[in-house]
């Protein structure tokens, strides 16, 4: 166990002060209920992970990609922080092999089941901010789920939020999308634009921005989250 766990604290690039915390957030309620003595378990672990999985990706996020409104990240943090999302990433870091397990767990494969890995990715998590802290934990967030993050903003929207629009339209309805201005605000040196993005009479988004073509790359990002335009 130990020789595993020295091998997590290098794929995270984190040591545990209190290794016992590490030990914990791969330990199932299932091995738990077989000892004799008192084992604790990483149910509470994983409830504390989860809060600071979804903080600490929301920050990312919200730092790393300015342009995509809210919806947006709304849609990405979903699908990173998912089961089927954590499960890969819990199986990239081979944490099957380290977790715990009743016998009746090990016997139906509860090494490979995304739940239970899942569960243990959050766990470890709350171990590292019980252990160093919230700016720890973002660390290794930011260190594991980079790529993931980047992967999924790319496939979602792209690198121009106006020209995926744009190609997912014409594709799926022959048609093209329309831009109208709805207001400009602020003094000459700080204008704020206001600009709407339609389909066939239908209102797909909103964005602002510094500039006119800003404001229309943020509307277009808005509508890719819209139902006759999202990713089926």
């Amino acid at each position: 166990m130990n020789f595993a766990l020295e091998k997590l604290e290098t794929v995270l690039g984190y040591s545990f002060v209190d290794r016992q915390l590490s030990v914990q957030a791969l330990t199932h309620k299932s091995y738990s209920n077989e000892q004799s003595e008192d084992v604790q378990h990483n149910e509470r672990l994983e409830f504390l992970g989860d809060a600071v999985l979804e903080l600490a990706v929301s920050d990312w996020v919200f730092h790393r990609y300015p342009d995509i409104p809210e919806g947006g990240l709304t849609r990405i943090r979903a699908e990173v922080v998912s089961e089927t999302g954590l499960s890969t990433l819990a199986r990239q870091l081979n944490l099957g092999d380290g977790m715990r397990l009743g016998k009746g767990e090990l016997i139906s494969g509860g090494r490979e089941k995304d739940s239970l890995l899942a569960d243990a990715f959050e766990a470890l998590l709350g171990a590292i901010y019980c252990d160093g802290g919230f700016a720890a934990a973002c660390a290794v967030v930011e260190r594991i789920f980079a790529g993931p993050i980047e992967k999924c903003t790319r496939s979602r929207y792209g690198t121009d939020y106006k020209t995926c629009l744009q190609e997912r339209l014409q594709a799926r309805y022959g048609g093209l999308p329309e831009y109208h201005q709805i207001s400009i605000s602020g003094p000459d040196h700080n204008r704020v634009y206001t600009m709407e993005v339609c389909f066939d009479g239908k209102l797909l988004g909103s964005g602002r921005g510094a500039s006119k073509k800003r404001a229309e790359q943020q509307a277009a990002a808005d509508a890719l989250g819209h139902p006759l335009v999202r990713e089926i």
